[in-house]
């Protein structure tokens, strides 16, 4: 069932997606009318909903995949592609320490929260750090929060605190964080950079100097198939390039 407050996916016949939070006398509004918010309350997952001008709809619950799609942003966003490789690639588990810098709107915090993360992060823009605060809140809760201190400053000048056992970063230059990871990582630790051009990715591991071990770069390609009947074939259009993640294991200077 579904409650107020709480947020509602509604799927069209055209598999379009709108995501809203459900309010008290709250109305969906589209060019096919509008749905009242009490009609999908105490509906079961899976509920036929109709507008005023007669469109349907089915009821869900988002998944995070829909909401990191959908979420208010103010930067570009990571997208799930590369958000999962990214956890896997940094291997985010319950409890892990986590320091992040390049917050944007949060999609990857979020992601590495959802995996249990405590994460500190630094954002240069207090907007952007805004930002992914507000969409953690939105889909994780406010207890989310417990595990992530943001901070507005600048990675390429220093990080104050120590003992992290994975580095994410986001930025356009890595490589000057990199420079700090003496001083904060402990033996062991993993670090996974997003870049979306080839020459940052070379720079980040040219960084890393003989303290680092399992040096990687690699893209994600995502291609969908369309499967109906007999007809079974790769889609025409496809996420091909949208960043370069790079790993490696700091093991000491």
């Amino acid at each position: 069932m579904f409650n107020y407050g709480e947020k509602v996916l509604l799927l069209d016949v055209k598999k379009r997606r709108y995501l809203f939070t459900l309010k008290e006398n709250g109305e969906f509004h589209t060019h096919a009318g509008f749905l009242a918010h009490s009609l999908i309350i105490d509906a079961h997952e899976g509920a036929t909903v109709q507008s005023t001008k007669g469109a349907y709809y089915i009821a869900l619950r988002p998944t995070l995949e829909d909401f990191v799609v959908q979420m208010p942003r103010g930067a570009q966003v990571i997208y799930p592609k590369d958000l999962a490789p990214i956890c896997m690639m940094a291997d985010i588990t319950p409890g892990v320490k986590v320091f992040e810098s390049g917050l944007g709107s949060g999609a990857l915090s979020m992601t590495m929260l959802r995996y249990g993360a405590i994460i500190t992060g630094y954002e240069l823009r207090e907007d952007f750090a805004n930002r992914a605060q507000t969409n953690v809140r939105e889909f994780l809760g406010e207890s989310a929060l417990e595990r992530y201190t943001v901070s507005i400053r600048d990675a390429y000048l220093g990080i104050e605190e120590t003992d992290f056992d994975r580095m994410v970063l986001d930025l356009p230059e890595p490589w000057q964080v990199i420079e700090h990871a003496n001083k904060v990582l402990r033996r062991g630790a993993l670090v996974v950079s997003y870049s979306p051009s080839i020459t940052q990715a070379v720079r980040t591991q040219e960084a890393m100097g003989d303290g680092w071990l399992d040096r990687r770069t690699l893209e994600v390609l995502h291609r969908t198939w369309h499967i109906e009947g007999a007809s079974v074939r790769p889609d025409h259009r496809m996420v091909a390039h949208t960043g370069f993640l790079t790993s490696a294991r700091y093991i000491g200077d």
